[in-house]
């Protein structure tokens, strides 16, 4: 089903349905998925006063020739009301397009519980436009101001009552011609609907404008305005759009990148609601902007603080649609606190382990076709871990099974450094899987999936000296986005996406590209998996895909929840290069000698945080280039000693 609310579908005075923030369009677009090619709508009008038929006659003649004004031939327009109530099943069967009239709200929702209409749309597969009191009837639970005399003073008067439960949001309609209104000599906005507005919420727009709801997926159009808490304030703006979605970011601050997807967000009118563990005065002041509300907690890592963090943010702004951190740090309490508040917008706790523990990851590349490294679980023991090694020769790398990055991880030469290991491990050696090494270029595959498991964005960054060996040489980091992702690579990245069975995710997948032909895992050339991390890419690759691309990764993500598809567009494509300099070391040119030599390559030049200087070194210089033999001069001018 896709639904339409609005408070009236014409621009105020207009005779047909207004082509403003594009809804004439979609709701061509939306019958003719229902219909599909050379068949017209069949609509059924059900009307707000199903016992006055000259009032009812007058909407049904309205509508049609509003509707044929519109370029929107039908093949039939069928008006329900008391007359015909009988055969209500009947109709809204054979009904393509159901619009819900506008008139008086208690009257309506008492003729649709009569005629059982919430139960009779169960399962429509068809378009439904609400006007007015219509749009006002699809809500779950009704908010029916006051509006004819006496109906604000009268204590018996109903402001809630039940509706068609299509949707969870209640709208104040026309509010160009409402917004000075009286009803008893009470002002509708100040003194009925904001005093009613605690503990609720209320949307109003001018006519023309709109919600639609898809997929469970609400987005308002054009200008509007929320009235909560005894006041109102503007939301959105004519031919821009508002989401009707509670977002929960763990850890915005940290990486401190972070804060541009929750600007992402909130520049498609989501509601941004913070957990961290730190002060909100001491966030950074770009994120503060980007926020709705923000829960401090004292820690984290304690799992009931942060579970009473959503808990507060659920009772008050309602239903979490999304809740992320995009860190795989706490890819595990993310999955958790899904499962606990049922959020189904991505990964839980039944499933987090295969996209986590490097030993369950072998089973799902298994099951996408996808070669792999041969591996044994440390827990074994040494006899076993030997016996694998004679098959697999050394050396071998020992890593942890659950874990993130080059920490914890061991490169073993001969018995001699195996049983050292398994010496100095004597304790947590179970935590560990040993794995065959594999020479090869290191590439990754990164992209951004939509609910339907398609990419909306992917890219490709390469290693050509892997981090574990950064880390434990303290060598400089140097890597480098390219322009394109080849066809062998993106087409092995997404099957091994659909094998995991990942949906709505930024994903990050390590492969090795072979340097030689190796039996059982492919040809020179030929991608071998080695490692699937569900998150974006860390430190600043996310960054230098913005370079490479011309656009904006952070925002597509965010697009992408809000909207399940990419809107922002690439530019120009270039090679983005990341060199890094360690603290110490006498390097040959000095920081203004490089900024003079490539200026107007370099796009990033600043220093790393300590918590990634380990893997990306303590400064870092982001270039861009139109040609890739510039990349390695580049790396060589920056690291000379």
């Amino acid at each position: 089903m896709t639904l339409y609310l609005t408070g009236s579908p014409t621009r105020f005075g207009e005779p047909s349905f207004t082509t403003d923030n594009g809804f004439l369009a979609d709701v061509k677009a939306s019958l003719a998925e229902v219909t599909g090619p050379g068949r017209n709508p069949r609509v059924l009008l059900v009307s707000a006063a199903p016992d006055d038929k000259g009032f009812t006659d007058s909407v049904k003649k309205g509508m049609s020739q509003c509707i044929h004004r519109s370029g929107i031939r039908t093949a039939s327009v069928s008006m329900l009301e008391r007359s015909n109530a009988g055969k209500a099943g009947e109709l809204v069967k054979q009904a393509d397009w159901i619009i819900l009239c506008g008139g008086h709200v208690p009257t309506q929702n008492r003729f649709i519980h009569e005629i059982g209409l919430r139960e009779l749309m169960e399962g429509f597969q068809g378009v439904v436009m609400g006007c007015s009191a219509g749009s006002m009837n699809c809500a779950e639970d009704v908010y029916s101001h006051p509006e004819l005399p006496g109906e604000a003073t009268d204590p018996d008067y109903k402001r809630w009552l039940k509706g068609l439960g299509l949707t969870d949001i209640n709208l104040v309609p026309h509010f160009e011609q409402v917004r000075y209104a009286q009803v008893d000599g009470l002002r509708l906005f100040e003194d009925i609907a904001f005093p009613d507005s605690w503990g609720h919420r209320f949307y109003t727009f001018r006519d023309g404008g709109y919600v639609k709801v898809k997929d469970g997926r609400a987005i308002l159009y054009g200008e509007a305005f929320e009235i909560t808490r005894g006041a109102m304030h503007r939301i959105s703006e004519e031919n821009k759009t508002y989401s009707f979605m509670n977002v929960v970011f763990i850890s915005p601050h940290f990486p401190q990148t972070y804060w541009h997807f929750c600007a992402g967000l909130r520049a498609n009118g989501v509601n941004v609601l913070g957990i961290a563990d730190t002060n909100y005065e001491n966030l950074p002041w770009e994120l503060q902007q980007c926020l709705s509300d923000y829960y401090k907690v004292h820690s984290l890592e304690n799992y009931d603080e942060v579970y009473r963090a959503v808990a507060f943010y659920a009772h008050r702004y309602g239903k979490i649609d999304w809740l992320e951190s995009n860190n795989e740090y706490w890819l595990e309490q993310d999955a958790r606190l899904r499962t606990d508040f049922n959020i189904t917008t991505g990964i839980k706790s039944d499933h987090v382990a295969a996209i986590r523990n490097k030993s369950e990851m072998k089973k799902y590349y298994a099951l996408g076709g996808i070669p792999t490294a041969r591996q044994i679980k440390g827990s074994e023991g040494e006899a076993k871990v030997k016996a694998f090694v004679k098959k697999t020769g050394y050396p071998v790398i020992a890593k942890p099974d659950s874990g993130m990055g080059a920490s914890g991880t061991f490169k073993i030469h001969n018995d001699e450094e195996l049983q050292a290991w398994f010496k100095d491990h004597a304790d947590n050696f179970g935590y560990y899987v040993i794995e065959e090494f594999i020479t090869g270029l290191l590439v990754s595959y990164d992209a951004i999936f939509n609910s339907k498991g398609e990419p909306v964005f992917e890219n490709n960054t390469v290693f050509p000296t892997p981090i574990m060996e950064i880390v434990h040489g303290n060598l400089e980091t140097c890597y480098w986005t390219n322009k394109n992702v080849p066809a062998k690579l993106a087409a092995i990245g997404r099957r091994t996406v659909k094998a995991f069975g990942i949906t709505g995710r930024f994903v990050h997948l390590e492969f090795f590209q072979l340097d030689r032909d190796r039996k059982g895992l492919g040809k020179k050339g030929d991608y071998v998996g080695l490692e699937v991390n569900m998150r974006p890419p860390g430190g600043y690759t996310p960054d230098m895909m913005n370079f490479a691309h011309s656009t904006d990764v952070f925002q597509i993500w965010a697009d992408m929840v809000t909207f399940d598809q990419a809107r922002k567009l690439q530019g120009e494509q270039y090679f983005c290069a990341y060199a890094g300099r360690r603290d110490g070391v006498a390097y040959k040119h000095s920081h203004e000698e490089i900024m003079n030599r490539y200026g107007t390559a370099i796009r990033m030049a600043e220093r790393v945080p300590d918590a990634l200087a380990d893997d990306l070194c303590n400064f870092a210089y982001i270039a861009r280039f139109q040609e890739k033999k510039d990349i390695d001069a580049f790396f060589k001018y920056v690291t000379e000693k």
